[in-house]
């Protein structure tokens, strides 16, 4: 899908909210807007904390009132990690001071029509088509080191990483290059849009991926062009979901 202007869709969005059909009516609003590459959803201010810091979203709607972890809680515990834009979605009127003190670009209060909804996106691009981004770029190229010679592969042939204590493995086709870095420490340099991980020990790209497949036991396994097969934990189930769905519309 492109934009408006002819260029490809380039705004990646999270939405926060405890209410499923809170969460879907954003969802829908989004989707129909050419500008929007991505929206991914989250049900907790916990499970937020964790897909920001993942993905690096460009904008963030985020719900005030949420059990266990609030909309400020979420921002005060982001801390530098903050994204940039933001946009409160509450059904309370109250906390509106509170959430401009706290960095917000605009406040929806629910119920709110179409009208009041695209005129707070329209803010948020026309910040976002000012803002010039300070995070770290993720690499296009990794320098592989062997006894005899020096390997430069591209990220984007890169299948699948697995940790091994200090080291990763990166498995291109056939080929398994072995690197001296952490998973953690990989996964910073790494695009969150085509990575992701599937497990504790497990990164892949998204774009290698055929599909899910669930296993008798209830667990699934994430199954590769190449008919590799790995393990997806539960904890990054629903996110691995997420992102292969929106990469099918």
């Amino acid at each position: 899908m492109a934009s408006s202007d002819g260029k490809s869709p380039s705004i990646h969005v999270l939405v926060v909210d405890d209410e499923a059909w809170a969460r879907r009516n954003l969802t829908l609003l989004l989707r129909d807007d050419p500008d929007i590459a991505s929206v991914i959803e989250c049900g907790s201010g916990v499970e937020a904390i964790k897909e920001i810091r993942q993905s690096r979203p460009d904008l963030v709607f985020l719900d005030v009132q949420m059990p266990e972890c609030d909309g400020f809680d979420v921002l005060e515990l982001l801390g530098a990690d903050m994204p940039e834009t933001v946009i409160f979605v509450t059904a309370y009127d109250t906390y509106a001071l509170r959430a401009f003190e706290a960095g917000a670009l605009d406040y929806l209060l629910k119920p709110f029509d179409d009208a009041r909804f695209h005129r707070a996106l329209a803010r948020a691009k026309e910040k976002l088509a000012h803002y010039a981004p300070t995070q770290r770029r993720s690499i296009s190229r990794i320098a592989v080191k062997s006894r005899s010679q020096t390997l430069f592969l591209n990220v984007s042939d890169i299948d699948w990483i697995e940790a091994a204590s200090y080291y990763a493995c990166l498995h291109v086709g056939a080929d398994t290059h072995i690197l001296r870095r952490t998973l953690q420490e990989l996964e910073q340099d790494l695009d969150a849009r085509t990575f992701a991980r599937i497990h504790r020990s497990i990164i892949v790209n998204l774009d290698r991926v055929r599909g899910l497949e669930l296993q008798d036991g209830g667990e699934y396994e994430v199954v590769l062009n190449s008919t590799i097969r790995l393990r997806l934990s539960r904890r990054y189930r629903k996110r691995i979901q997420d992102r292969l769905a929106e990469k099918t519309r």
